[in-house]
C-alpha cells in the first residue's frame, strides 16, 4: 500500500515534464510521432553503439550499422506507442501527461495500435534481413520487456519497478553486441550491467521532480513511498555503483582502455558531486533537475568514450603508455590498455 509523504516545503503547483526539459515547450510534434516517444530513442542508439564498439567486429559495415540503428529505432517506437496504450487511463488522470495524444482524444487507439503494429513489423524486417535474427530477438525481448515487465507488471506494484524493469533500456548494448559478432560477449554484457546501474539513479532523479503526481494516481514510485529523503540515499548509493561498474570499462574494451579510463574521470567526479549535493538536500528541485539532467550527459559521454576508445589515436596512446610503465617499473608491467 502507498503511504503518503509529509510535505515540508509549502505547497506549489506539481513540476511537468515541459519544466524538466525545457525543450518540450518549443517542439510540437504530430500526434503519431508523439506517441513513439521519440526523445527516448537517441540514447538507446548511443548505447547500441556502445556495445558495437566494444566488440572485435568495430567497425562495422556501413549496411548494417544503418540497419542495426534503423531497426532499433523502429523497436523502441514500438514500445513507446504500446506503452502509451495501455496507460492511456492512467495518461489522462496525471496532470503531466492528460494533454499527450490518446488521452487528449487526438489520436485514437486503433489508429495506435496499427502504428505499433507496422513499427514492430519493420523492426523485425530491417533487422532480421539486414542484421541477424539474434540482434532481431534482442530487439524484440527490449520490446516486450518495456510494456509487459516494466508497464504492466512493475509500474503499478512495487517501488522497485524501475531496478527490475530498467533491463529493457539496458538491452541496446546487447543488440549492439550481436549486431557486431553474432553473439554477446562479456563486454556487451559489461555494458548492460552498467546501464542497468544507472537507470535508477537516473529515473529517480526526475521521479523526485514528478512524486506529487505519481502520487495521485497511486504510483508507487520511490519519492512516493519512501520520501525524498530516502530516494536520495538510494540515488547516491547506484551512482556510486554506477562509478564502480563504469571503471571496469578498463578491462571490457579491446583497446584504448587507458584512453577510455583517463577520459571518464571527470565524468565520474561530476556524478559523484551531484548525487552528494542531492542527498545533502533532497527537498532541493534544482539539485534533482540538474542531477536528472547531467545523468542523461553522463551515458552520452561514456559511450562517446567508448567510440574514441576504439580509434587509432587511443589505441597508441594506450600502447606508449605501457612501453613507458614497463620502463619504469621493469618487466613486471607486460600490460596492454
Amino acid at each position: 500500500m502507498v503511504s503518503a509523504t509529509p510535505t515540508i516545503a509549502p505547497a506549489s503547483a506539481p513540476l511537468t515534464r515541459q519544466d524538466v526539459v525545457p525543450s518540450r515547450k518549443k517542439v510540437v510534434l504530430p500526434a503519431w510521432l508523439e506517441i513513439a516517444k521519440p526523445r527516448l530513442i537517441p540514447l538507446l542508439l548511443a548505447t547500441t553503439l556502445g556495445g558495437m564498439a566494444l566488440s572485435e567486429g568495430w567497425p562495422l559495415p556501413l549496411p548494417r550499422l544503418a540497419c542495426t540503428l534503423g531497426g532499433g529505432a523502429l523497436a523502441a517506437a514500438a514500445a513507446g506507442v504500446l506503452n502509451c496504450l495501455w496507460e492511456q487511463e492512467l495518461d489522462g488522470r496525471m496532470v503531466r501527461t492528460s494533454g499527450r495524444a490518446l488521452p487528449s482524444g487526438r489520436l485514437s487507439a486503433a489508429t495506435a495500435f496499427l502504428v505499433a503494429v507496422a513499427l514492430t513489423t519493420a523492426a523485425a524486417t530491417l533487422l532480421v534481413g539486414g542484421v541477424n535474427c539474434l540482434a532481431a530477438g534482442l530487439s524484440l525481448l527490449g520490446l516486450c520487456s518495456y510494456v509487459l515487465l516494466y508497464t504492466v507488471v512493475l509500474k503499478p506494484r512495487t517501488t522497485q519497478n524501475i531496478v527490475i524493469g530498467g533491463v529493457a533500456g539496458a538491452i541496446p548494448p546487447l543488440v549492439g553486441a550481436a549486431a557486431a559478432t553474432g553473439h554477446v560477449g562479456l563486454s556487451g554484457w559489461w555494458l548492460f550491467a552498467l546501464v542497468m546501474v544507472w537507470t535508477p539513479a537516473h529515473f529517480w532523479a526526475l521521479a523526485l521532480l514528478l512524486k506529487d503526481d505519481y502520487r495521485s494516481v497511486g504510483i508507487p514510485m520511490l519519492p512516493v513511498v519512501k520520501g525524498t529523503l530516502g530516494t536520495a540515499r538510494a540515488i547516491q548509493a547506484y551512482a556510486v555503483v554506477t562509478v564502480l561498474v563504469s571503471s571496469l570499462g578498463l578491462l571490457a574494451l579491446p583497446s584504448g582502455g587507458l584512453f577510455y579510463s583517463l577520459l571518464l574521470i571527470p565524468f565520474n567526479a561530476r556524478l559523484l558531486q551531484m548525487a552528494w549535493a542531492l542527498r545533502q538536500q533532497p527537498d532541493d528541485v534544482t539539485a534533482a533537475k540538474g542531477l536528472f539532467r547531467w545523468s542523461i550527459l553522463y551515458l552520452f559521454g561514456l559511450c562517446l568514450l567508448l567510440l574514441l576508445a576504439r580509434l587509432p589515436l587511443a589505441a597508441s596512446f594506450g600502447a606508449q603508455s605501457a612501453e613507458l610503465l614497463q620502463q619504469w617499473t621493469g618487466p613486471l608491467a607486460l600490460v596492454t590498455f
